[in-house]
């Protein structure tokens, strides 16, 4: 049988310092984002990485 496996792995890059709008400076998630990261499914962290992580990125520059 073949199994469909998505594994999506967290953005974490070791910089964890939250800025003064409460982004991690380091993955740009909230610390709400983060307790839950491991609890969330994979469309849920797909979305995260895909669509709300680097808008959050791109309008910090």
């Amino acid at each position: 049988m073949n199994y469909p496996f998505r594994a999506v792995l967290s953005p974490c890059i070791g910089v964890c310092s939250l800025d003064e709008n409460g982004y991690c400076e380091g993955c740009h998630r909230t610390s709400a984002e983060i307790a839950r990261w491991s609890q969330m499914n994979d469309d849920e962290r797909l979305r995260m990485m895909e669509t709300v992580l680097p808008e959050r990125e791109s309008g910090r520059r």
